[in-house]
């Protein structure tokens, strides 16, 4: 019985009891939605996943920059601008499906990289502030992304603005490489969605295993002792920002194609928020992050958004006589995804 109490103890300290609490209260909303409401529980599952997978790897490229000591990337919309534009360029050509997505990987990443050695540069000027930047730097982007949309010399129909012939439009519909829609069960598209951001995960893990994975650690977590050891930390803190960046790029990739739409103009604006809180919640800090915080906070943020607020909004809806109240599901939305991050922002942890 203590072995037993034991294991239970480790594996709540483990996991965490803030995150075995919102699976508990997911798990009760599910069971709410099936005895209480008409939504299919069907549905609202399939949703969390495909949510998931599409923001999984948006998530995951908050890693190297937290594990390099740099702090939360709100600068993010900057790989996901490099990415858009790759997605663009691909459809230009003309093509759709799993050869867009390659093609669009390959054109957005060495783009992303150097973009992101220009900001590794920038946070190297206004060490201690990584963060207040980034948020400036990411809206900049997105900012003369949207200039770049309307001038940009674009000529194929999926693209183009049907009035003035000049341009991207505003919604840009794209042919999913995994075939994933909210609206029909697909398994094998949304199995390999989700494989694609395991396997991200995975490359990742993978190389914080390594010696410049362990290094880029060091380098995040004791300045002063990695320059004592002779770890180059400067030049790590860069690796950590770039593979960042090239990570958002690749994530937003991933997210159009499971979305099936572009999201350009001002769509990438606070993208970020949503990628730092569902970080947070799977159990990070500014300074500490983990592929398995990602994993656990893709899921649980994700699966809170796509589960609980359509069965808070149905009963909502069943029970209240005020139109003034059909509003709150988008206020739960914003309350959760803000408080997490006020949260976490003030622990010192």
């Amino acid at each position: 019985m203590g072995d037993l109490r034991g294991r239970l103890g480790d594996a709540v300290a483990a996991l965490g009891l803030p995150r075995i609490l919102i699976f508990a209260f997911l798990v009760l909303t599910w069971l709410v939605a099936a005895l209480a409401t008409d939504l299919p529980l069907p549905g609202l599952l399939r949703d969390s996943i495909v949510r998931t997978g599409q923001n999984g790897v948006l998530v995951l490229a908050l890693v190297p920059m937290v594990r390099a000591g740099s702090g939360l990337n709100f600068g993010l919309p900057l790989g996901i601008v490099c990415g858009l534009a790759g997605c663009v360029l691909a459809m230009e050509r003309g093509l759709a499906g799993a050869p867009m997505l390659a093609v669009a990987t390959l054109v957005s990443l060495p783009c992303a990289a150097l973009a992101g050695l220009g900001y590794a540069l920038l946070l190297e000027r206004v060490r201690g502030q990584e963060m207040m930047v980034g948020i400036y730097v990411g809206f900049g982007a997105v900012a003369l992304a949207s200039v770049a949309w309307l001038v940009a010399p674009v000529t194929s129909p999926d693209l183009i603005w049907p009035v003035g012939g000049r341009g991207v439009r505003y919604l840009v519909a794209v042919d999913s490489a995994f075939a994933v829609s909210i609206s029909v069960w697909r398994p094998a598209g949304i199995a390999a969605l989700v494989a694609v951001w395991l396997g991200a995960c995975a490359l990742v893990a993978l190389f914080s295993r390594t010696l410049a994975g362990a290094s880029l650690d060091a380098a995040g977590q004791n300045e002063r002792l990695a320059l004592a050891a002779g770890i180059p930390v400067r030049r790590l803190r860069r690796l950590g920002v770039i593979l960042s960046t090239v990570l958002a790029a690749f994530g937003i990739v991933i997210f159009t194609h499971g979305q099936g739409l572009l999201p350009l103009y001002k769509a990438p604006l606070l993208m970020a928020l949503p990628a730092v809180a569902a970080l947070l919640l799977g159990g990070a800090t500014i300074a500490r992050a983990s592929v398995w915080n990602a994993v656990v906070g893709t899921f649980l943020f994700q699966a809170l958004l796509a589960s609980g607020l359509p069965v808070v909004n149905a009963l909502v809806h069943q029970s209240a006589q005020s139109a003034a109240l059909k509003d709150f599901p988008e206020v739960a939305r914003l309350i959760v995804a803000n408080g997490i991050i006020l949260y976490a922002l003030t622990r010192k942890g």
